[in-house]
């Protein structure tokens, strides 16, 4: 996979973003729209072999995965960047079994990157004021899933059953990165 118009774009996003604002609700309106390509890029990838079924595992949900009622904005902002930093480390890793379209993998990289560097100001200015309510067990929790993930695709040496597995859990973790943005009002 090439990598060039990966950069590229990496740095025509990080000239364009950097003036983007303090705007939540513009924010909120462009995190939507990226997380709902993300969802349809990973849905055009070949679907899960019956057989792969039986590979699921439960990858211990994080309870603030699956009730967001908790968030402020701030702290959306934080569990949104770690997530997408989480998911895009681990579609950099090798998927070469799964008959995925390098195409789509690299357009699905530049969405999450381009939601990360819209986030990253916001990110480094609640971090340096320190005006978040989320404590380090979400951070530690979420550290968890991701490693679990991670493990789980090395435990099966990357092969196509468990990056369907992983594909699941991707789809379910962009449904919430979707919730999640509605927190990010001005």
């Amino acid at each position: 996979m090439t990598y060039r118009c990966l950069l590229q774009m990496v740095l025509l996003l990080c000239l364009s973003t950097t003036a983007l604002c303090r705007s939540y609700s513009l924010l909120r309106f462009q995190q939507r729209r990226s997380t709902v390509v993300c969802q349809k890029l990973l849905q055009q990838l070949p679907a899960t072999p019956q057989h792969c079924l039986e590979a699921r595992m439960d990858f211990q949900v994080p309870e603030e995965m699956k009730q967001a009622q908790q968030f402020r904005k701030e702290d959306a902002v934080l569990v949104m960047y770690e997530m997408l930093q989480h998911i895009f480390n681990i579609l950099t890793r090798d998927f070469s079994s799964t008959g995925w379209s390098d195409a789509i993998i690299e357009h699905l990289l530049e969405e999450l990157y381009g939601q990360m560097n819209r986030l990253e100001p916001i990110q480094k200015e609640i971090m340096q004021k320190q005006n978040s309510t989320m404590g380090d067990t979400t951070d530690l929790h979420l550290q968890k899933y991701y490693f679990n993930l991670g493990q789980y695709l090395k435990s099966k040496e990357h092969n196509r059953c468990a990056w369907a597995v992983v594909q699941m859990q991707l789809l379910r973790i962009f449904s919430f990165l979707k919730s999640l943005t509605g927190y990010l009002r001005d």
